[in-house]
């Protein structure tokens, strides 16, 4: 029995990895498609976009994962079912059960992966490619914390707290030293503002510290010099979806206590935790659909019914997302839905066959 566990096990992990050899080389594409007309922008050429996309494809990786499992399950077992081993198992008195429980045992191993790439690979290599890309296309020094976005301004320190977009910026703090004066200037802005090609801080706390102690001033708006560009500070939005879960814990803390719209952050948070669970509940619907179709059925129907599943899924995410972002849904009740259905689904199917 331990050795039809492995059997079925590896049907599903190489039908997996099958699948992902050939969606990698595609996606790869569609990235790199998507960068061409940023190539020749200051110093961001051919090669840098290359190496964007290389260091992209992780992430990218991680979200189809459940998607590739699902594929992969269908060719994996749906080749064996083809020989007709399925049938030859199910007559030799293994149960529905047990092929599940064997399958499934595939599905941990690849589910720790997902959990290894998405957790460790994509976030580092996410950061380093969207580091190069900025710095290649703008040059200006700046880096993106959990803290907020840090930038060298013209010799000045800028901490922007919530980037909205390139043009509506909120909670910034500017520090300004003089070394030869020894003086020390700083300022927070409530917000800032993009127009006619220029920036205007709004509600401004300005502090100056000298020999002679601090000197308070308040000004309810003025123009900012500042070399910021928008496009950079579009660039630079931190993704959820690029965060690693515990980066979107100290993030969606961060948030609240700074009375921030931290929404998106937990439809994230709660959809990387629940990762594991949604690519078992994949295998699941897997075993019905095979066990209940033909023997003749091809490998490029197969495939289709695990992308036309895969695309419902994604559907009836994104609706829970948005429902949750719009009526103010729990975060956790969003992202769990989803997976739930499909596993509810799963085993109507595997009564049925059973």
């Amino acid at each position: 029995m331990r050795i039809l566990d492995r059997y079925l096990a590896w049907a599903v992990m190489s039908g997996t990895l099958l699948t992902l050899g050939g969606l990698l080389p595609l996606m790869g594409v569609f990235i790199l498609s998507d960068e061409l007309d940023a190539i020749g922008t200051e110093r961001y050429g051919l090669t840098e976009a290359m190496l964007f996309t290389f260091l992209s494809l992780p992430r990218y990786l991680y979200q189809l994962f459940p998607i590739a499992t699902l594929i992969g399950a269908l060719i994996g077992l749906g080749t064996l079912a083809s020989r007709s081993e399925l049938v030859a198992m199910r007559a030799a008195g293994i149960s529905v059960g047990r092929l599940v429980r064997a399958a499934l045992l595939g599905g941990l191993v690849l589910a720790t992966v997902a959990v290894v790439l998405g957790e460790l690979v994509a976030p580092i290599a996410e950061q380093r490619g969207v580091e190069l890309r900025r710095l290649a296309l703008s040059g200006e020094a700046a880096q993106l914390t959990p803290y907020g976005f840090w930038a060298i301004d013209d010799g000045a320190y800028v901490n922007i707290r919530e980037i909205r977009s390139g043009t509506s910026l909120r909670d910034i703090d500017i520090y300004r030293v003089d070394a030869a004066k020894g003086t020390l200037e700083a300022s927070h802005a409530e917000g800032a503002r993009y127009e006619d090609g220029r920036w205007v801080l709004e509600g401004i706390a300005l502090s100056r510290v000298d020999g002679e102690g601090v000197k308070v001033e308040r000004i309810e708006h003025a123009e900012w010099d500042s070399m910021l560009d928008p496009g950079l500070l579009k660039v630079v939005v931190a993704d959820p979806h690029a965060l690693p879960v515990w980066g979107l814990y100290k993030y969606i803390r961060f948030m609240s206590v700074n009375k921030q719209d931290a929404g998106a952050y937990e439809i994230a948070f709660w959809g990387k935790v629940l990762h594991p669970v949604l690519t078992l509940s994949m295998i699941l619907i897997a075993i019905p659909l095979l066990l209940g179709s033909s023997r003749s059925t091809g490998m490029g129907r197969r495939m289709l019914a695990g992308i036309l599943i895969g695309l419902v899924y994604y559907l009836v995410s994104r609706t829970f997302a948005y429902l949750a972002l719009l009526f103010g849904m729990n975060a956790f009740l969003a992202a769990i839905a989803p997976p739930v259905l499909f596993i509810g689904a799963a085993m109507l199917l595997l009564r049925r066959v059973g």
